[in-house]
């Protein structure tokens, strides 16, 4: 009698239980790729999906690694913090649901790191690959509703001529569809002709998608993210036709893009949004109490609140939020958060960035969650990341892969 099937399509005996196991789990890893799309409705399809994830993989014997200790400790601090800021301030229904988000966004990542010690390679295909899809959704809501392509679809999926998909918010879906980006280009590069096509196609769409958005941040987070991904693969690479294939795709995905940008500004209201975002000088990054300005001005103010001022009160101070989540873990969480949460990301990128020229079964993909992630990192500078799933998912998986891959390397004499 069958039931599952492996990743291959192989039947699954319902007789032998860890293989079972295994296959619920990489369909998991894949539900919760595909289903972090979804995010403007709450409690969101990816909640869901975590939750059961957390269950199952604890009930099948969640591992964790003594390295890991680092960052779980580092968290469990950065929200002490943020908890006891807010103390006076619990009251407010929308502070407490933000430092509870801020736990949650501990327990994704811990979950991506411990989850990844095993089975590492299977686990980040299928997270990639449905990823993958999730990106395809959100884009091709997104494209629907910004071209009216269906009655009433504009209002819904769009933001001030923004394209925002199945988001909130288009400076969220933009850095979202990173990753998925990388992962397809990196397919291309790597993959046969139909492969290769296949992901081509979807690369093209959500590049389209992330232009659409009008997120300068997202448009720089996608070309440092992809040219990093490129010359790291550049650099691994172990024959010099692999290295010729990498320029030439990468030269032919650069020109696709910007023939596609060129044919989208041939629109003129296409062309007017982005003459207006793609500018350096907007009215909320200048002045005084621009978004620059408050950094500078913030960074002043903490030194004056040891414990902070609390979740959600900078912009009682000045005219908008700190937009740098680095500022931001001062205001909400005093000294404290303020000094872990740098602790917390230099320490993810130096220890990653330890295994990237390791030779390992997800070495490429690897690649491309690093990249991913230390551009996102960089973007927490001029906005904030604080609570975005995909950020911490990253933060997570580069973690666990990183334990794994050192693993490895201590096995590999052995053998």
């Amino acid at each position: 009698m069958t039931g599952l099937t492996t990743t291959g399509g192989a039947p699954l005996q319902f007789s032998d239980p860890i293989a079972g196991i295994r296959a619920i789990q990489l369909r998991m890893f894949w539900l919760l790729g595909a289903s972090g799309s979804i995010v403007f409705i709450e409690p969101s399809p990816f909640e869901v999906a975590m939750v059961l994830s957390v269950v199952f993989f604890i009930a099948a014997g969640l591992k964790m690694s003594p390295p890991l200790l680092v960052p779980l400790g580092l968290l469990i601090g950065l929200n002490i913090g943020y908890s006891i800021g807010a103390l006076d301030l619990y009251g407010e229904t929308t502070v407490l649901y933000w430092v509870l988000t801020s736990w949650y966004m501990a327990i994704i990542a811990m979950f991506f790191a411990c989850a990844l010690l095993e089975d590492t390679k299977a686990r980040l295909e299928s997270l990639s690959r449905g990823y993958v899809v999730g990106a395809i959704i959100a884009s091709v809501a997104g494209i629907i509703g910004y071209f009216s392509l269906i009655p009433g679809a504009y209002d819904l999926l769009t933001y001030a001529a923004r394209l925002k998909g199945t988001f909130k918010d288009p400076n969220v879906l933009g850095p979202f569809l990173v990753y998925p980006a990388v992962y397809c280009m990196q397919r291309i590069i790597e993959g046969r002709f139909w492969q290769a096509a296949r992901y081509a196609v979807i690369f093209g769409i959500i590049v389209i998608t992330v232009f659409l958005a009008f997120s300068r941040a997202a448009w720089g987070v996608l070309a440092g993210a992809t040219l990093m991904t490129a010359i790291l693969m550049f650099a691994v690479a172990q024959t010099r036709q692999q290295r010729m294939r990498i320029v030439t795709l990468v030269g032919a995905a650069l020109a696709f893009v910007v023939i596609a940008i060129v044919i989208m500004l041939s629109f003129d209201s296409i062309a007017s949004i982005f003459k207006e975002r793609a500018s350096l000088h907007q009215p909320y990054d200048s002045g005084r109490f621009g978004r620059f300005g408050r950094h500078v001005l913030g960074a002043i103010m903490a030194l004056d609140y040891p414990f902070g001022i609390g979740p959600l009160q900078f912009s009682t101070f000045f005219p908008e939020d700190t937009h740098n989540s680095f500022l931001n873990a001062f205001m909400s969480g005093g000294w404290m958060s303020g000094v872990i949460y740098p602790a917390l990301i230099i320490t993810t990128v130096i220890y990653g960035a330890r295994c990237l020229f390791q030779r390992t079964p997800w070495q490429t993909t690897y690649i491309g969650v690093y990249s991913s992630f230390f551009m996102m990192a960089l973007q927490s500078f001029i906005i904030d990341t604080d609570h975005w799933r995909h950020y911490y998912m990253l933060f997570g998986v580069t973690w666990g892969i990183a334990v794994a891959s050192a693993k490895l390397a201590r096995e590999t004499p052995a053998r």
